[in-house]
């Protein structure tokens, strides 16, 4: 996502189940994702040096034959879930050896 109402705009169409799983706030019945505001104000005082050597442990930990990973996402084509709504996947790749380090469902697509 580019951007902070792009991502903002991610967990507004997750599932119940989705936002349940990611903890987020319940009031009356209803798991509340964060807002736009929320989430500039999260991401503009996390320490860039902490967020790049967390992610640099992570990396050596799943990707010990990789200088880097990317993280794809994919709508899949004609693939429907239980309310016949597009299923959307993401992965973790290794740049040089190829291999797909994890993948998982994500929140349903419109």
């Amino acid at each position: 996502m580019r951007g902070y109402k792009a991502i903002a705009d991610w967990p507004q169409q997750l599932s119940p189940k989705a936002r349940e799983r990611f903890l987020c706030r319940l009031d009356k019945g209803e798991r509340l994702v964060p807002s736009e505001y929320v989430i500039r104000d999260a991401l503009i005082r996390v320490d860039p040096q902490a967020l790049d050597r967390a992610l640099q442990r992570w990396n050596q930990a799943y990707a010990q034959h990789d200088q880097s990973l990317a993280i794809d996402g994919k709508t899949m084509c004609n693939a429907l879930d239980e309310q016949a709504r597009r299923i959307h996947i993401m992965s973790v790749l290794g740049h040089e050896s190829a291999v797909c380090y994890a993948q998982k469902k994500s929140a349903p697509s419109p």
